[in-house]
């Protein structure tokens, strides 16, 4: 579970850092040669333009779109293992302890059966895409590679849901995330002198 756990963790985080740096080399790469067309009279303008003018990236924005995709798939079941989504609670924190264990249960394997289902109509849509010769515009990548990330990241994110409610009903514990808390910074909860006249 470990080794699954980071890689996991490194495949999401390698996603969105090639991402941001490929967004970052092709922005920089237009708003260059934008400068150089537009100050073509410079000394060495034009052999600037015709470096720049060799180093296509058009398909940069079409491969961050599908590393964004596939981060976004795999970061739905990682929110799952850390207990980072968010949820509405309520109504079930109303309830008695034992009803509110059997709703939460209820609604971890709501989740686990609608992510399978997700999961097995995205296995078969890959499979029939793999028997065809359809590929992306403009990486001109199998179309089944990319749509891949449907049946991978669902399965693991129903996969995370089970985890969860098999963990909960052995212990009773529910993965949780603090969203107030950011990792280095450590709050001050000395309470210091009260300004004269503010009570």
């Amino acid at each position: 579970m470990r080794i699954l756990d980071r890689l996991e963790e490194l495949l999401i985080a390698t996603l969105i850092a090639a991402a941001t740096i490929v967004i970052f080399v092709a922005v920089a790469h237009r708003y260059t040669t934008d400068f150089v067309v537009n100050h073509r009279t410079w000394p060495g303008a034009m052999q600037a333009y015709l470096f720049l003018s060799k180093i296509h990236l058009s398909w940069a924005q079409e491969l961050c779109i599908y590393m964004f995709v596939w981060m976004a798939k795999f970061g739905a079941a990682y929110g799952v293992r850390t207990g980072i989504h968010v949820g509405v609670d309520v109504l079930v924190l109303a309830l008695s302890p034992k009803w509110r264990k059997w709703t939460i249960l209820f609604g971890l394997l709501c989740g686990a059966l609608f992510t399978g289902i997700i999961g097995t109509m995205g296995a078969s849509f890959v499979i029939g895409l793999s028997q065809t010769d359809q590929t992306s515009p403009d990486l001109e990548l199998p179309s089944w590679i990319v749509y891949l990330c449907i049946p991978l990241g669902s399965y693991l994110m129903c996969f995370r849901f089970l985890q969860v409610a098999f963990s909960y009903w052995q212990g009773g514990d529910l993965p949780h995330h603090d969203h107030t808390h950011v990792e280095g910074i450590e709050v001050d909860t000395a309470v210091g002198p009260t300004p004269e006249g503010v009570r």
